[in-house]
């Protein structure tokens, strides 16, 4: 089949959803993926922050071989050593009691909703709003629709649903005017992603914990996309020095197998009972066999070193572009492996010339280009996308 007949048959039946891009991807290695011409990417986007070691990494394939052998899926009725190892990890590592596993990050934030609300509702039946920052994103369901504070991804979808709120981001005066007794929890991404690439201010994240200590409110912090190593940390709010009661995360969880998961403390966790809250295929052996790879082997101080030198060395290489482009990119802002470089234009076209050349990045906000790469690039691969949206840079 031609790339072409594919185009036809996706524009027949897949829902018009997504602004595809016009290449046909088969496959990948490494840092590079390759479409149905065989023409070479080196990828700077790693599925939206997923593939976080990168494409064909042998011990993730073969553990997710070796589990689809033995056993894909069964009901959480039952325990699997899979599910056990991976919550037990993932608690160790986010310093909180207790996990539980979904299938993408809108299900993490979902049930993050949920005990928050059931927690503050055990404590005061009005206690119910949730707090969010303008700009945010944390999903595509209806109260996580509501939860992201872009009207623009509301719009047709109404009536959402009642006891959400916004306040800017990194705006502590404002959360400290709209924070009360009835809040039951303030949810914030560590380091906001969809909304344009912002990490928070010295000092915020601790003055948000201390507001939500007061007012009996709980933290979420959405580590969707920071989160897994990318900051430089496995889990970004380890950077800030803050402890939230709830963390979620997906993406990069199970390196590009689905999967989501919030963390919690055991305060929060027993006011859920058998019946609460489930799934059907969260957790399942499968995708806990991928996670367990990912969670042996990014969190290790060799890795996230790696992550955080690579990341200060691809910054320093925005801001120097950003002095020879000074009419091209207004602001550079990030940590880690998660940089965005703010454009005095839209930037969907960068994004497209680039793509010609053979890479792939990503543009959000409108006018923030975005790099999310896999967590193995080295230097070269650094200096070779730079050089690339260089050459694209020079002609405007």
């Amino acid at each position: 089949m031609t790339k072409d007949e594919i185009f036809d048959r996706d524009g027949k039946d897949y829902l018009p959803v997504f602004n595809r891009y016009k290449i046909v991807l088969e496959r990948g290695e490494g840092v590079y993926l390759y479409d149905s011409e065989g023409r070479k990417y080196l990828d700077f986007l790693a599925g939206i922050a997923v593939n976080v070691l990168g494409y064909g990494y042998k011990p993730l394939t073969d553990a997710v071989s070796d589990q689809a052998k033995k056993l894909i899926h069964c009901s959480n009725l039952y325990y699997t050593k899979a599910q056990a190892d991976a919550a037990e990890k993932l608690t160790k590592l986010s310093g909180l009691d207790r996990a539980f596993f979904c299938n993408s990050g809108a299900e993490a934030n979902e049930g993050a909703i949920k005990i928050a609300r059931k927690y503050a509702h055990s404590i005061d039946e009005n206690k119910s709003e949730i707090i969010t920052a303008w700009d945010s994103f944390h999903g595509r369901t209806i109260a996580t629709l509501t939860a992201t504070g872009q009207p623009h991804y509301q719009e047709g979808f109404g009536p959402l649903p009642a006891g959400f709120s916004y306040v800017k981001y990194n705006d502590i005066d404002e959360l400290g005017e709209k924070i009360s007794d009835k809040t039951a929890a303030v949810m914030l991404e560590t380091i906001q992603g969809e909304g344009g690439v912002h990490p928070p201010k010295d000092g915020y994240l601790k003055k948000v914990r201390d507001l939500c200590d007061k007012h009996g409110a709980l933290l979420i912090l959405d580590e969707i996309q920071s989160g897994i190593g990318r900051s430089g940390k496995f889990f970004a709010y380890e950077k800030y020095g803050v402890s939230p009661d709830i963390v979620t995360l997906a993406k990069g969880l199970a390196g590009g197998v689905p999967i989501g998961a919030f963390a919690t403390t055991e305060k929060v966790a027993t006011v859920l009972k058998p019946g609460d809250h489930g799934t059907t295929f969260g957790g399942n052996p499968l995708a806990c066999a991928a996670a367990n790879v990912v969670l042996d082997t990014v969190p290790t101080k060799e890795f996230l070193g790696r992550v955080e030198k690579i990341g200060e060395y691809f910054k320093k290489k925005l801001f120097k572009l950003k002095e020879k482009y000074p009419d091209i990119i207004k602001d550079v802002r990030g940590e880690g492996l998660m940089l965005g470089a703010e454009l005095t234009f839209p930037g969907r076209e960068i994004v497209d010339e680039v793509l010609k050349k053979g890479a792939i990045i990503n543009v959000t906000s409108g006018n923030v280009l975005r790099f999310i790469p896999p967590l193995i690039i080295e230097m070269q691969h650094v200096d070779e996308v730079m050089e690339l949206i260089d050459e694209v840079f020079a002609k405007k």
